[in-house]
């Protein structure tokens, strides 16, 4: 699963990398969790580019309350086209998340130890695969979205056993099309991506608590 990430950008450089029409608003963060409010990008049918904020953990349209989007923090990408909860988001409001990097954990000796994984050189951002959606709950439209996770490449699999779908620059566009719809070309996204384009160290184990929100938690350690 992917459960923390980090954007911590420079909000021109968020827009030249996902091709917004201006410089995004959002806190630079170091320890982003679920349901918390996340910078996503979305293209609506004129192929324009828009970005706002949206809470982490879907909520599915035809949910009762939002307390099921707690549990929807990720969407496994094997049966994110099936599932119920995610394949109207996945067929129609895709999205990617910028991240400048994200956690996980590795196991060792029956302690869990949190690594980050950034892209490698550290100059580029991360464009995480989302499905996205609109919930109407009784104080007004939410719009929330999941993260779509996937296999390990041969870097992540020495720290987890899963990691989030991350879509290469020269497919967003075909990612985000909404007037695709053809699922066996979509599902060709959910994979992993490469190893060398990525670098990952240990951190301080700070991360663990989300009420720490500062840049040493990217520091090695």
């Amino acid at each position: 699963m992917c459960g923390r990430f980090a954007l911590h950008a420079n909000p021109h450089v968020v827009a030249l990398q996902f091709g917004l029409g201006m410089d995004p608003t959002f806190e630079v963060r170091y320890n982003i969790g679920p349901n918390t409010d996340v910078l996503i990008v979305r293209e609506d049918a004129g192929h324009n580019r828009l970005a706002y904020l949206c809470r982490w953990g879907l909520i599915p349209g035809w949910a009762k309350d939002s307390s099921v989007g707690s549990k929807l923090a990720n969407a496994r990408g094997e049966t994110v086209a099936d599932k119920p909860s995610f394949r109207n988001a996945f067929k129609r409001w895709r999205c990617l998340v910028p991240a400048s990097g994200f956690y996980e954990w590795k196991t060792v000796a029956g302690r869990k130890c949190p690594y980050y994984v950034r892209p490698k050189g550290g100059d580029q951002l991360f464009g995480l695969a989302g499905i996205s959606e609109v919930w109407n709950g009784p104080d007004g439209p939410v719009r929330s979205f999941s993260l779509i996770t996937t296999e390990p490449n041969e870097l992540m699999r020495k720290i987890h056993d899963r990691m989030p779908v991350i879509i290469p620059a020269d497919d967003y566009a075909a990612w985000l099309d909404p007037k695709n719809i053809n699922i066996p070309e979509l599902t060709q996204f959910i994979r992993s991506y490469p190893a060398a384009e990525m670098e990952a160290y240990p951190v301080s184990t700070r991360v663990n608590s989300p009420k720490n929100d500062d840049a040493a938690l990217i520091e090695q350690a």
